[in-house]
């Protein structure tokens, strides 16, 4: 279970809490919208009821809360999409985080600075609804990168990971023939746009990734998690393990 800390000034309107674990998702495009304030109160979903008097919400340890961003409702084209096949977002903003977590006889901070865009992985954390907004509990090593603009092809990976821009899928065989989007094989095979600073070792130091931006790159074929561009190209976020050569 996520651990956070809730604090209560003084007595507030009447709400719930109650508490789950994010279930898997979809992620397209990385698109949103601010959601509506409708109610104040915190809710976080699942089977715990208490006195609606606590007003905020402090992750702890290595945890960061992020106010996740709305799903999008209708199309490009305008279509309006049930709640069954909307998109869900995979992205949000840094709200609170905690003091960091202690590697060996070094304290770390956390490294997300409260305020900042992130993408998280799909399935990470535990939602809460906090005064009538979606919220994400989730360690900071379940955070793939900040988002320094709204388009996927700017992520600035954190830890261990890299961007992969993906080599584009053939549209025909080599006989010529036409292929479907079903028929398409899925490429592992991508430029390195961006690397994170590395993950920590056991003194809490960094130790850099030995693969560069504008490498060409294999790696394995389901790992990671995929995105779109706003030019319609396709990006992956993984972890450096997941690369597995360099080709040239």
């Amino acid at each position: 279970m996520a651990s956070l800390q809730l604090s209560a000034p003084g007595m507030m309107a009447s709400s719930s809490l109650v508490a789950t674990t994010r279930r898997a998702s979809t992620f397209g495009s990385l698109q949103f919208r601010q959601e509506k304030r409708c109610r104040r109160g915190l809710a976080v979903k699942a089977a715990t009821v208490v006195t609606p008097k606590y007003t905020s919400v402090k992750p702890l340890g290595d945890r960061v809360l992020v106010k996740v961003k709305s799903s999008e409702e209708k199309t490009s084209g305008g279509i309006f999409l049930p709640s069954t096949v909307q998109t869900k977002p995979q992205g949000g903003e840094v709200v609170s985080v905690g003091e960091g977590r202690n590697v060996g006889d070094k304290k770390v901070a956390v490294s997300v600075p409260t305020g900042a865009e992130v993408v998280y992985s799909k399935y990470a954390g535990t939602e809460i609804e906090f005064d009538g907004l979606k919220h994400l509990i989730l360690k900071e090593d379940d955070i793939i990168g900040i988002l320094e603009t709204e388009d996927v092809k700017d992520l600035k990976p954190l830890s261990d990971r890299v961007l992969i821009k993906v080599a584009e899928v053939e549209d025909k065989t080599a006989g010529g023939l036409l292929l479907t989007e079903a028929t398409k094989e899925k490429p592992s095979i991508g430029t390195v746009v961006a690397v994170g600073p590395g993950a920590l070792d056991d003194e809490g130091k960094r130790e850099p990734l030995n693969i560069t931006p504008g490498s060409t790159v294999l790696y394995s074929k389901y790992a990671g998690s995929e995105f779109k561009s706003s030019d319609d190209s396709d990006y992956i976020a993984l972890r450096a393990s997941d690369v597995m050569a360099v080709l040239s």
